[in-house]
């Protein structure tokens, strides 16, 4: 991948913050089809997996629909849809809750788990792509991102 101008065969742009905003757009789909590439290896999307690291996280507490919606990287995801996808491959668990039936109390499987634990071996590997930047680089613009979001 090189700079922005030769990948999509543009010279100009309106101003810094116009290249930026392409720039920004380039990346993510960029990195979103390395990442597509990495999961549907496991038969999961990014969206899937990210729900099963929130349950992760959660250790063994179950947690509701609405904690994992707020914690989904992507808001617009329909994470209903995502969860009984997972639920029917094994990977989490719903149940009513007990103290409420019209709750459902959600959470990893042990083979949710383990799927995990093959999954991060592999994005170890692939995170060699980005090493093109140092910790200290890869930190800054972590900083500048969370500055344009404000």
């Amino acid at each position: 991948m090189g700079i922005i101008e030769e990948e999509i065969k543009q010279k100009k742009f309106n101003s810094a913050r116009h290249k930026m905003l392409v720039n920004l757009v380039y990346t993510t789909n960029w990195l979103n089809t390395i990442q597509m590439r990495e999961f549907k290896v496991f038969g999961l999307s990014s969206q899937q997996y990210n729900i099963l690291r929130i349950l992760r996280g959660q250790g063994n507490n179950a947690v509701n629909l609405g904690l994992i919606q707020d914690r989904m990287l992507d808001k617009n995801s329909n994470a209903s849809r995502l969860i009984e996808k997972l639920r029917i491959k094994k990977l989490l668990e719903r149940k009513e809750a007990k103290d409420d039936r019209r709750q459902v109390d959600i959470s990893i499987t042990e083979k949710g788990l383990e799927l995990l634990e093959k999954i991060d071996v592999a994005l170890e590997h692939a995170e060699k792509k980005y090493e093109t930047l140092s910790e200290a680089e890869a930190e800054a613009l972590s900083n500048l991102l969370d500055k344009l979001r404000g």
